[in-house]
């Protein structure tokens, strides 16, 4: 049985962050995409454009000193434009590292990804790696 294209895209997607592919993740997002952010730390909110999302990715990598990464556990999807992912994030940060389960919620239209609402399982600990 062959994948959904759906899980195929944000597949693609997560090869391409862990490989700091911009280009290629870039061109999986419509120009008005938007990654929700959870929490109150800097790194929280609404990056809202192509440009600020890849940045959001970009400073990910910046404030771990490359040590940010994901391992995607599972795509899912409902045939209807919308996926849901689960990884794991790991990074360090200063002497503070982190090990956290995260769940991304990606809206897709035309084959190209518009919107992300990533959840976190401990929104206190991300926030405070972070902050």
């Amino acid at each position: 049985m062959s994948e959904h294209p759906d899980c195929a895209l944000i597949r693609r997607g997560y090869e391409a962050f862990g490989k700091g592919d911009m280009e290629t993740l870039g061109s999986l997002f419509t120009a008005d995409v938007i990654h929700h952010v959870p929490g109150n730390s800097p790194m929280s909110g609404h990056h809202k454009g192509r440009e600020a999302v890849l940045d959001y990715y970009r400073r990910l990598g910046e404030e771990t000193k490359g040590t940010f990464q994901v391992h995607l556990e599972s795509v899912m999807v409902d045939g209807r434009g919308h996926a849901m992912s689960v990884h794991t994030s790991r990074g360090d940060r200063g002497d503070r590292g982190i090990e956290i389960r995260e769940g991304l919620f990606f809206t897709i239209i035309g084959h190209k990804i518009t919107d992300i609402d990533q959840c976190t399982a401990d929104i206190d600990e991300s926030d405070a790696f972070w902050s």
